[in-house]
Formats: C-alpha cells, structure tokens, sequence
C-alpha cells in the first residue's frame, strides 16, 4: 500500500470512527464498571477498528465501532473470570407493592444520581448493556441487536426485564 493511500484510510477511520468515542467509552464503562478498563477496552477496539477498517465496508460506523468495543469488554472480563451474566434472585427487591410505580417516575423523581448509578451496577452486565445502548446511546433495537449479535426480540425482552428489574431496584431502595 502506498503512503498516499495509507493517509487516506488514515483520514477516512478518523471521520467515521472517532465521532462515537464518547459512546464507545460510555458503553465500555457500564459493561466493565471501571474507568480504567473501559479506557483500556476503548483504545483496544479503536486499535482493533483501524487494523480491520481496511474491511469496513458499512454505512453505520457507531455499530461496527460498538460492536468492537463489547466483544474486547466480554474478552476482558472473561479474562478476569469477573463475568456477571447470570441474574441472581434478590428476595428483597422482589416483594410486592411497587407495581404501581414506573421506571420513568423514579427516575423523574430521584434527584440521586448515584442511586441510580448503584441500581444500574446491581444489574447482570447483559442488561446493563442493554439499557445503556438504548437510553444512554439512543440506537434502534435493530442497531442494539447487531452489535449485540442477538434478535431482536431478544433486545426487546431484555429492555423490558432490564427495565423491570431497574424499577424493582429503586422502588426498594427508595422506600427503605
């Protein structure tokens, strides 16, 4: 490949990839919870990105680019024997009585950053992802399940109880 050729690819990667750092770091710090490995992750993929952009042939970046970043944090945290993608039953989240109370109104209503922060660190990371990619990142349930690399109903299903166990979480922490 020549030098002129090389800059070019240079130039193309950094319009179409660096524009979603942010979400590549956003997405990396929810899946590993720690500032430092998400960094770690994100520099990981970015060099990951470059050395196959080559391959690149896509329109959405952000995905591709996404899609990177969460194989390399499950890579890690398997490497760390930290993954969490099992859902523990928690008896004291789960009783009655805040049927009535949704998402939305808590998070409305709490002006506590940091219990919202714990109720998402508390979830299994499979659906930490989910909501961060949704909420945090506004992709489409499309966009979400490729680079998530399941169905879309599957997304779907995973919001919804990654959802309902958020509201579970808070509803029990607030009325404590």
């Amino acid at each position: 490949m020549t030098q002129r050729r090389e800059q070019e690819d240079v130039g193309s990667f950094e319009e179409v990839m660096l524009p979603h750092l942010d979400a590549a770091h956003n997405l990396a710090r929810w899946l590993l919870r720690n500032d430092q490995d998400a960094q770690d992750v994100v520099q990981e993929a970015y060099l990951r990105a470059f050395k196959s952009f080559a391959g690149f042939h896509g329109s959405n970046g952000r995905a591709w680019l996404l899609t990177i970043v969460r194989n390399t944090s499950y890579t890690l945290l398997k490497k760390n024997r930290a993954v969490d993608l099992t859902t523990t039953f928690d008896e004291e989240i789960h009783v009655a009585g805040h049927e009535s109370v949704s998402p939305a109104t808590i998070l409305e209503h709490s002006e506590d950053a940091e219990l919202i922060k714990e109720a998402m660190d508390e979830l299994p990371s499979e659906f930490r992802e989910i909501l961060a990619l949704r909420h945090q990142e506004g992709l489409s349930y499309k966009e979400i399940s490729e680079i998530a690399q399941i169905p879309p109903g599957t997304v779907m299903s995973r919001l919804a109880r990654a959802r309902a166990k958020l509201k579970e979480y808070l509803a029990a922490r607030m009325s404590k």
